[in-house]
């Protein structure tokens, strides 16, 4: 694996991807997004990422699970459109799907993958996707074969499992590590962790820079996918929403650290905040 030219991700250079609305918009111009995941006792997951991908801007956000006893509505975001993992797949009119937040890698999981690999929509895989991927050599090239833009997500441990590697030897070579996963997979890159690396599908690589110690708790994979949904639905290419979301994502942990927050700081936090933030840079860029 050979490494390129790394940049670093800035907030002057992300802050105007994103255009403010014009004053006669309707939900239709921004995208709908199908997240899907959630099996037996993981269905937080999922709705975590649903909530991220509603509250950055998403037109409309159905959420698929897998759990046997999936709840009908939200009772805390009472927007998301509650589905069956299958029935969301099959919905008409779909701008991208996140798959893969808590949905296990039970073999109704795989084929559900399977299934969502053959849609021409733009995917953002990540956790259980990715653990199936790396089981999967058949679905790794079916990803490698698409046309429509896709985006995994993943942290060193899922992909030191996508790349027959270790974790130690992803963390040693973090930029060579996201480049191959992007060249393998056909796809762009977020590897996650203190400094996430990101390379889009040409190969330009990227670091981000915002982020702390107080965001290493649970949730804040699933959010990030969220928000890199509705990024993608809202028309930015999946290159350009990679690298808003996750420096947005960072920023946004960032900010609720100056708080005095860094202990027990939690996802839905950092989607109330990176929610905040967007709108402030979108104000002033």
């Amino acid at each position: 694996m050979t490494s390129a030219r790394v940049s670093a991700i800035t907030q002057k250079q992300v802050a105007s991807l994103l255009a403010a609305r014009p004053r006669d918009s309707h939900k239709g111009q921004f995208g709908t997004v199908a997240i899907i995941g959630g099996a037996n006792g993981m269905a937080g997951a999922v709705l975590l990422a649903g909530r991220a991908a509603l509250k950055l801007g998403a037109g409309a956000v159905h959420v698929g699970m897998l759990a046997d006893n999936a709840p009908g509505v939200d009772m805390q975001q009472a927007e998301l459109m509650l589905h069956q993992a299958h029935a969301a797949l099959k919905l008409p009119k779909l701008t991208v799907i996140a798959i893969g937040c808590g949905m296990g890698t039970s073999l109704i999981a795989q084929k559900i993958l399977h299934d969502a690999l053959k849609l021409e929509v733009a995917l953002v895989l990540d956790a259980d996707a990715l653990n199936i991927l790396s089981m999967r050599p058949d679905l790794r090239g079916m990803l490698a074969s698409r046309k429509a833009p896709g985006v995994i997500t993943p942290h060193p441990g899922e992909a030191a499992r996508l790349l027959a590697s270790t974790t130690e030897e992803i963390q040693s070579a973090r930029t060579a590590s996201a480049q191959e996963l992007a060249k393998r997979m056909n796809c762009s890159v977020v590897l996650k962790g203190a400094g996430s690396m990101c390379v889009t599908r040409d190969g330009k690589t990227w670091l981000n820079n915002t982020g702390n110690p107080g965001m290493s708790g649970p949730g804040m994979g699933d959010v990030l996918s969220g928000m890199i949904a509705a990024l993608i639905a809202q028309g930015l290419s999946a290159d350009n929403a990679i690298l808003l979301a996750v420096h947005l994502h960072g920023a946004a942990g960032d900010a609720l650290a100056k708080q005095q927050a860094n202990i027990g700081m939690t996802a839905t936090e950092v989607t109330e905040w990176s929610r905040w933030l967007l709108n402030q840079w979108i104000k002033t860029s």
